[in-house]
């Protein structure tokens, strides 16, 4: 079955919660993988910049 033939036998409510649901999932996701991931190297702390 395809995800748009799923999302159209749905109720509309339960498809906006189940794509906003994925779509908060996939944000999370990635928010997590830029923080703790391989590209969190290339962060720089601001306190530790400005030590006093």
């Amino acid at each position: 079955m395809e995800a748009a033939t799923v999302l159209s036998n749905m109720e509309p409510a339960t498809a906006v919660i189940l794509s906003v649901g994925i779509v908060t999932f996939c944000v999370t996701a990635w928010s997590v993988y830029l923080s703790f991931g391989p590209p969190s190297k290339e962060l720089a702390d601001p306190f530790d910049d400005h030590d006093d």
